[in-house]
């Protein structure tokens, strides 16, 4: 009787404590929320945004806007704006009138490489040098000589890194383009 006794007492005694220590923290946890913050306001962007959001100033640095504007004969009344929603990627758009505004932009694309080639290795052009970047020349095949007479591409190898701009010749002719390489960072 007496073992049972003790057994009775343990298991009370363990009931009170856990109760004691468990009920208290459980209704000041529900009591301790704070009422949920309101949610913070957008910041503006601190760019003419054309787009989903500004460009990366790292990015944008490769070939700063005012550099598009010189060489390619372009100017704040003409830039619609930026767009730097995609990775390494910052697109300037340009008016140009009766052209259609995603078919009018200068595209700069600055990814970060573990090993960058010295010149473009493009299976539909071939490039030549001009002055420290490449600009594509030629089409090699039939098919791809659309793209060139609607886009100049410009290459330029860095450590590290390396920059394509892909300029539409709507904004920036093949002649305005070649401005474009000694502006590329």
């Amino acid at each position: 009787m007496s073992h049972r006794k003790l057994m009775f007492g343990l298991t009370l005694s363990a009931a009170v404590g856990f109760g004691a220590a468990y009920l208290p923290a459980r209704v000041h946890a529900q009591a301790a929320k704070p009422a949920a913050a309101p949610a913070p306001a957008a910041a503006a962007p601190t760019c003419k945004l054309h787009g989903k959001k500004c460009c990366d100033p790292a990015i944008a640095a490769h070939l700063p806007k005012d550099a598009v504007f010189k060489a390619c004969g372009q100017s704040e009344a003409t830039f619609l704006g930026e767009d730097g929603h995609e990775s390494s990627t910052c697109t300037y758009f340009f008016k140009v009138a009766g052209e259609k505004e995603d078919e009018t932009y200068v595209q700069v694309y600055a990814p970060t490489q573990k090993e960058v080639l010295a010149a473009p290795n493009d299976p539909f052009f071939s490039y030549k040098k001009v002055g420290k970047a490449f600009m594509a020349d030629k089409a090699k095949s039939p098919k791809s000589a659309p793209m060139l007479v609607s886009r100049t591409g410009l290459y330029m190898p860095a450590k590290g890194y390396s920059v394509t701009v892909n300029a539409s010749t709507k904004v920036c002719t093949k002649e305005q383009a070649k401005k474009l390489a000694p502006a590329m960072n």
